[in-house]
């Protein structure tokens, strides 16, 4: 965890928000960007002062809906040929677009709101709504919200994991512990949840 901060830190330092917003906009159409790291970053250092979290929550929502509404209109103009003619350069591959593909058919709209918080499926998210041909005023309202709530909660809950480990001492060490938890809480809710709608 504290590599991964360590190496992005710079590009915030240097560039500001512009970082944060450049990477999670290239990420959300596909570009192998580390936009949540980004994110995850931008959040710790609000949380000591160096940025502001109200700034990190909007332009973060911003650079995702507008990275995705990019990735969905290279699906829907683009179509699926041209998006396995380039995307082997940015992987994506034929096997994973498909695969993207089932779950939107299968899901629905909600798809796009889950698919926040899952890597691959993220990076995907505006490009398969497009090839699908998922109506563009659906896809938004779901986009706008599946943004919403990865931005705050990723941003959320680093800022105040970032204030309560630095304030109580241990800093990365005590932070790392309580991202664990956070983790493996957040991945057996996914699960369940996907699991019950498969059931269903």
């Amino acid at each position: 965890m504290s590599d991964f901060f360590l190496t992005v830190k710079p590009y915030l330092d240097h560039y500001g928000y512009w970082a944060l917003f450049g990477a999670i906009l290239l990420e959300d159409f596909g570009l192998p960007v580390p936009g949540e790291t980004m994110l995850i970053a931008s959040a710790l250092m609000a949380s000591q002062g160096e940025m502001h979290i109200v700034s990190v929550l909007l332009i973060g929502c911003v650079a995702a809906v507008t990275g995705d509404n990019i990735g969905y209109a290279i699906g829907r103009f683009g179509g699926r040929k041209l998006v396995l003619r380039h995307g082997r350069y940015v992987l994506i591959t034929g096997e994973r677009l498909q695969k993207a593909e089932g779950f939107f058919r299968r899901y629905g709209g909600a798809v796009v709101v889950v698919a926040r918080f899952l890597a691959g499926l993220r990076q995907l998210n505006g490009i398969v709504a497009g090839t699908v041909m998922m109506r563009w005023w659906r896809f938004l309202a779901y986009n706008m919200l599946g943004a919403a709530l990865w931005v705050s909660f990723w941003g959320m809950l680093f800022y105040e994991l970032g204030e309560r480990a630095f304030r109580f001492g241990g800093g990365f060490r005590t932070l790392q512990f309580f991202l664990l938890g956070g983790l493996v809480a957040a991945t057996v809710g996914l699960a369940i949840h996907f699991l019950r709608r498969a059931r269903g």
